[in-house]
């Protein structure tokens, strides 16, 4: 290591290594184009308002309508989405997708109607129409998802006025990507040699899996300092963002925040509960993880920047092509379709957004919609983390990919408690590939690592973050008050239970660990990465012991 590390800015960085989102809009202009005709798309939507009755071939004349105004919205804010998340400093990207959430609220209070209409029709007499209207068939699983929320969908006015709070609404999260992703500053990190290294977003990844345990001290103290310095801001915004889930889970007459999330995807709360209860049960599995990784480093004391130093001086070095390629032999099984797509969309149509640049929003993530790539944003680092995320993140390109391919826009998007699933197998089908294939000692350590740093995440923060979510809805559902400090005590005292003895406690530090993960914006998300990773492990087992049924039946 040597001189200052600096992260270069947007237009600064290689094309190549940058996403094409000229692919979904050739240029601004036809993006503002795409826009216009959405919304003329929306109104003509709004006018079936009240005609749904008059029956099966009104209906139908909506819904398809509705189809094909979802799939260019979808484009919108795809296109502006992504565009600002790899640069936020960005004033033009911020303002188009200002623009984009615009035009999706618009769109969402004009569809608001239907549901509720389509009710007061009678959902025994639109089943009728179902069964004698052909075209109407493609809409019916649908209209029966319908049936079994019925009781939390309100007035047709109602509807419209929630929909219409949409833009506004979004305000904690808006406001919370701006201060996280594009106004954050971090003081720099220092090496044991005195050398100084940007941390960032886009950086504090490499540096926290950094083999000298200084660089690794300094930039977690800095990363975390630069959140505490917030605080009150971050807890501002979070609390807004659950009084929002909590207004919304109430105003569609359900229980709890919690049973709000989980309903729409008919899963029962109970999950949620035995998750954590799992997690809690077997907290000591990860004190004797801890009290192991300090006897092979040798130390004193251990920390939290010491759960991902390196057990090996030797690093197994891994650039994006040799990536590519190895999680194709992984996933080979899958059969050649699946790695041709790999290949193709990796290298040379572009999915992958893998530049560290200035301005790059935090972590990693798959975006698009019928009519896009799935594309992929990532921060390279050419190591096993680096070849862990993409392979992720290709479990969810994949699983949208062939959604796009097969389903309508209304049935295209599937749920979080399923995508987690297909990303972790494709992590669990290219580790177990590697395991067996790189057989060096130093490249063995570095799988071992790699694989105890995602369980670790999925794991053990996860569940940490899903017991800290349930807990601060509960209070405020509850009527306490809430807080920078007790949010922070409150996820101290749950790191603490998780860690036990066995790591040193910085009590500010690991507290404000809430305020650095945007998940916490989605309402009950977290919960989903520990069920997915767990799901994961189960359907790949058979796939690796050669069962060809278990193929198919992925």
């Amino acid at each position: 290591m040597s001189g200052e590390r600096q992260l270069p800015l947007r237009s600064q960085v290689p094309i190549e290594e940058t996403w094409d989102l000229e692919s979904v809009f050739k240029t601004p202009e036809d993006w503002e184009k795409a826009g216009k005709e959405l919304t003329e798309l929306t109104k003509r939507i709004a006018g079936y308002q009240g005609k749904l009755k008059e029956g099966p071939a009104k209906l139908v004349e909506c819904l398809n309508i509705f189809n094909e105004a979802g799939t260019i919205a979808g484009q919108i804010r795809s296109y502006a989405s992504n565009y600002y998340s790899v640069d936020t400093t960005n004033q033009t990207n911020g303002a188009r997708l200002g623009q984009a959430r615009s035009l999706m609220s618009d769109f969402g209070a004009a569809i608001a109607f239907i549901e509720p209409e389509l009710m007061e029709i009678g959902l025994d007499k639109v089943d009728g129409w179902v069964k004698s209207t052909p075209d109407l068939a493609y809409y019916a699983h649908g209209l029966d998802k319908l049936r079994r929320k019925q009781a939390h969908v309100r007035s047709g006015e109602v509807e419209e006025a929630l929909a219409m709070t949409a833009d506004a609404f979004g305000g904690p999260s808006t406001i919370y990507a701006a201060l996280n992703n594009a106004d954050l500053k971090f003081k720099p990190a220092t090496s044991s040699k005195g050398e100084s290294f940007e941390v960032g977003q886009a950086s504090f990844g490499g540096l926290n899996t950094n083999t000298d345990r200084e660089l690794r001290r300094t930039s977690w103290e800095n990363y975390s300092d630069g959140y505490l310095a917030y605080k009150n801001t971050l807890a501002a915004t979070y609390i807004s963002q659950i009084k929002q889930d909590v207004f919304n889970a109430r105003t569609h007459n359900y229980e709890t925040s919690l049973h709000a999330s989980l309903g729409p995807n008919f899963i029962p709360v109970e999950v949620y509960h035995n998750l954590l209860k799992v997690f809690q049960r077997n907290l000591p599995i990860w004190h004797r993880y801890w009290r192991l990784r300090k006897e092979i480093m040798g130390v004193d004391t251990f920390h939290v920047y010491d759960i991902k130093a390196p057990l090996t001086t030797d690093k197994p070095h891994v650039n994006f092509k040799q990536a590519v390629d190895w999680i194709s032999e992984g996933l080979s099984p899958l059969g050649d379709e699946i790695v041709k797509l790999i290949q193709k969309g990796c290298l040379e149509q572009r999915w992958v957004d893998r530049v560290r640049n200035k301005g790059k929003r935090q972590g990693a993530f798959t975006s698009g919609t019928a009519g896009t790539y799935p594309f992929i944003m990532m921060s390279w680092a050419d190591d096993l983390f680096s070849l862990s995320t993409l392979a992720h993140e290709l479990g969810h390109a994949l699983h949208s990919y062939y959604s796009w391919r097969t389903q309508p826009f209304i049935y295209g998007r599937y749920s979080l408690f399923e995508a987690e699933t297909a990303s972790n197998f494709n992590q669990s089908m290219v580790r177990d590939y590697l395991f067996k294939t790189q057989t060096s000692r130093d490249f063995q350590i570095g799988l071992i690592e790699e694989a105890m740093s995602n369980f670790h995440r999925y794991f053990f923060i996860m569940p940490t973050l899903a017991r800290f979510e349930l807990e601060a809805h509960t209070r405020v559902e509850q009527g306490k008050p809430l807080s920078a400090d007790s949010l922070i005590s409150l996820m101290a005292d749950l790191f603490k239970e998780g860690y036990g003895d066995e790591v040193e406690f910085d009590h500010d530090r690991i507290g404000i660990t809430w305020a650095q993960f945007g998940h916490m914006y989605m309402n009950f998300y977290v919960y989903q990465y520990t069920t997915g990773i767990s799901g994961a492990h189960a359907l790949t087992k058979p796939i690796i012991e050669g069962d060809q049924d278990a193929v198919k039946r992925y």
